[in-house]
């Protein structure tokens, strides 16, 4: 669970990479709509279950930092 932290390297492609005002959720690619709805379905895969829970967790967190 700890290498879906490697899908914050899309954040490598934003200028600038870092910007606190800015939230994650719909701007980079792997953390697009669509990239969560792939999440989503990767849920009920059985062999892929374990990533696409920590791929969702990692964007629930960040969801919980565009709230703040």
């Amino acid at each position: 669970m700890v290498l879906t932290m490697l899908v914050d390297l899309d954040h490598l492609l934003a200028d600038p990479i870092f910007d606190p005002n800015r939230c994650s959720i719909g701007f980079h690619p792997l953390h697009s709509y669509w990239a969560i709805g792939a999440y989503c379905a990767m849920f009920f895969i059985p062999q892929a279950r374990i990533v696409a829970v920590g791929l969702l967790f990692h964007m629930f967190t960040d969801y919980i930092d565009c709230l703040w």
